[in-house]
């Protein structure tokens, strides 16, 4: 079992709530962005990149707040990690402020930091952010 490290990381976006929660809460919205294809059943998350499957389970849900999600793998694994994404509306400039949390082990983390870039840079151009 390989020990794993929760890590954050801070995005500036010029949108809005609304359109934010449609593309983090919404089965269409993650698809459009963060994966090819997510398939929901209960609480199981299916993301689906290139034609591989990885299943999460959901941990919690406030719309218009956060989401979170324990990776099956790691869950069955006692791997007690993470990943989401939740957000807060800056008061003085009223850009919304997106956190996302993944973990990795600490050898992976650059990686893991930069493939969590590429998905902010694809999620920016589908919200024109």
């Amino acid at each position: 079992m390989k020990d794993k490290k929760i890590f954050e990381l801070e995005y500036v976006l010029k949108t809005s709530p609304k359109v934010l929660d449609n593309v983090l809460f919404t089965q269409s919205g993650l698809a459009d962005w963060f994966c090819d294809d997510v398939n929901i059943k209960d609480d199981i998350y299916s993301f689906e990149w290139d034609g591989y499957i990885e299943q999460a389970r959901l941990l919690s849900l406030k719309k218009g707040q956060a989401i979170k999600w324990q990776w099956i793998e790691d869950e069955e694994e006692g791997i007690d990690t993470y990943f989401g994404f939740r957000y807060h509306i800056d008061p003085l400039t009223n850009a919304v402020i997106l956190t996302i949390s993944g973990s990795a082990a600490e050898e992976d983390i650059k990686e893991a930091k930069a493939l969590w870039e590429q998905h902010v840079s694809d999620l920016r151009r589908l919200i024109g952010a």
